[in-house]
């Protein structure tokens, strides 16, 4: 998600920067990686916003790891989440649903980019090739892998339903880079837009889908524009705006506000995530409730950005974002199959271990998420979650660096 306005990678800047006492020394450890990192980072690099999007890809992996189970009953499976059971965890979804901040420093990175490549003489289609290939090179990896996975699923005998399941689980977060993409390649018709056209276009679509005989169609409007007001809030960055503390705390303020009103007295779902079904969601398309809250995280985004600035000139912090950054897409893309792989394993081992297939119950990996005891087994289960996905990246993440070259 860089551009050329911003350094493909906190490390891209030539090796004669780096300290030659650091260079030939691994022995050095993790003081030597922080020092290199530090050393190899331009001086006009924002690090904060590589902390603003390190911070929206933990929340996205936290939520999908804490509020996706995959359960086996009646000798099927099926994907569930433990919001139906526990709907006082509707909190936790707030906190963990950053999409938002994605298309907000999105329009930001995107805007500032298309500025400087005209200013460089780059014309459209390379700019937006170059783009669009950093983001579709790691996912076309993340295709292939998983359509020799459901071939070889089915030819061992797995059911076509199961299949469908896990792999509709594993591919589901790439709608995200499809509407960036799309939004990527309008960049030069929406960086003037005002956000106000794209939110008044959510409170219509709202008020019509929502009402007597409302049309199917509309759910495709809000898809695009629920979207589009953080991406241009990005945009409007981009120009100079949004630079007083006055409008982050009016964003949050105002957004929180209307986004808590529309919950009470709206009759909006009281989750920020979608739940498996629920007549409707605030997130499947972004709906009015999900577009005010994400004014308020932008506008604390704004607000955050000072004291990240200060906190990210220590060398230690800013390396760990830096790492975090330089494996985005890469974790983006498969904490799903990581999650995946730990459940099938389990299953696999109830299935092949001594006793009555199936007879050994692993709670909080396959079970149903029906109260706190699973949840608390859930939070057991995530560093195994977090191996699995160490391990994709070690497998995965040279195309994503290849797609940043």
């Amino acid at each position: 998600m860089a551009d050329s306005s911003l350094p493909d990678s906190p490390l891209s800047a030539p090796s004669h920067r780096t300290p030659r006492a650091l260079r030939g020394r691994p022995s050095d450890g993790r003081r030597g990686l922080v020092a290199r990192i530090e050393a190899g980072t331009p001086p006009e690099r924002d690090r904060a916003l590589d902390a603003l999007r390190a911070l929206a890809i933990l929340g996205v992996v936290a939520g999908h790891w804490l509020v996706t189970a995959v359960v086996t009953d009646s000798g099927s499976l099926r994907v569930t989440s433990p919001l139906k059971a526990l709907p006082q965890l509707a909190p936790v979804s707030w906190a963990l649903q950053m999409l938002a901040i994605f298309f907000l420093v999105g329009g930001l990175v995107a805007a500032k980019g298309y500025t400087s490549a005209r200013a460089a003489g780059i014309g459209y289609g390379p700019w937006l090739r170059g783009r669009l290939g950093r983001l579709f090179r790691p996912a076309a990896v993340v295709l292939a892998v998983w359509a020799a996975a459901a071939v070889a699923m089915l030819a061992s005998g797995v059911s076509l339903e199961e299949v469908r399941v896990l792999v509709r689980m594993a591919v589901a977060p790439m709608w995200f880079l499809l509407v960036f993409a799309a939004l990527t390649a309008a960049t030069p018709l929406v960086a003037r837009l005002h956000p106000v056209w794209p939110f008044a276009a959510v409170v219509v679509a709202d008020v019509l889908r929502f009402g007597p005989g409302g049309p199917a169609w509309l759910w495709w409007v809000n898809v695009a524009a629920g979207w589009l007001v953080p991406y241009c809030l990005g945009a409007a960055w981009a120009r100079g705006e949004l630079r007083s503390r006055a409008t982050g705390w009016t964003l949050l303020a105002g957004g929180g506000a209307g986004a808590v009103a529309l919950v009470v007295w709206g009759g909006y779902p009281a989750t920020m995530v979608g739940v498996p079904g629920a007549p409707v969601s605030n997130l499947d398309p972004p709906s009015l409730a999900a577009v005010a809250y994400g004014l308020a995280q932008c506008g604390a985004a704004l607000l955050l950005l000072g004291p990240l600035r200060r906190l990210l000139r220590r060398p230690a912090a800013w390396a760990a974002v830096a790492v975090a950054n330089l494996a985005a897409m890469t974790i983006f893309l498969w904490h799903q199959t990581a999650l995946i792989v730990v459940t099938e394993l389990g299953l696999l081992a109830s299935r092949v271990l001594p006793g009555p297939p199936g007879s050994i119950q692993l709670p909080g990996l396959h079970t149903v998420p029906d109260g706190f005891g699973w949840l608390a087994a859930r939070l057991a289960w995530l560093p195994a979650f977090a191996v699995a996905l160490l391990v994709c990246c070690a497998a995965f993440h040279a195309y994503e660096r290849r797609g940043a070259r």
